[in-house]
């Protein structure tokens, strides 16, 4: 298979204060199950790390029921926000022939920014799902940007990068195709 679904962090710690989580998490469940459907491979990043919040074995760090691995979907801990950094996911992905990214998640400016930029670095194609990526609600008066604003600055950053010698795509999750 050439392109898997990269889930990354969507763990119930972190959605506590997601923006949109319920849009979120329907469109992330919809392209594991159309990933699953065309054979494609689901890959789950979990952040394994008490300093974050999601302790191993605690309820937080569980991955959120609505988009919970199933049996023969791949889970890859990880202990920052470079999926790539410290682990096997380079190794498990060239392990199952994937080429491309297929790249969802939490939280845009961290784990999924950072993980795609290395995915690239590594060779990979990207397929940002526009719509599929999500961040923290803010207080009023504490942010200088809005959720909805991070989401399209960094779907505007990635989508320009030129970073060689994989290279990005920007897909709403509708109209991403499984190969």
């Amino acid at each position: 298979m050439e392109s898997a679904l990269l889930v990354i962090d969507m763990q119930n710690v972190f959605l506590e204060t997601a923006h949109d989580r319920e849009g979120l998490l329907g469109r992330i469940a919809g392209l594991a199950a159309r990933a699953r459907a065309a054979g494609a491979p689901v890959v789950y990043l979990r952040q394994d790390g008490a300093g974050s919040g999601a302790v191993p074995g605690t309820p937080g760090w569980r991955i959120h029921d609505a988009v919970a691995p199933e049996p023969g979907d791949v889970v890859i801990g990880k202990i920052g926000a470079d999926g790539f950094r410290g682990g096997d996911l380079d190794a498990r992905l060239r392990g199952l022939g994937v080429r491309t990214l297929v790249v969802t998640g939490y939280a845009t400016e961290f784990c999924v920014d950072s993980t795609a930029r290395a995915a690239l670095t590594h060779g990979y194609d990207v397929v940002l799902v526009s719509d599929g990526h999500g961040t923290f609600e803010r207080p009023p008066g504490v942010a200088a940007i809005t959720p909805e604003q991070s989401i399209a600055h960094h779907n505007q950053v990635l989508s320009v990068l030129i970073q060689p010698p994989g290279r990005l795509t920007l897909t709403p999750a509708a109209e991403v195709r499984f190969a």
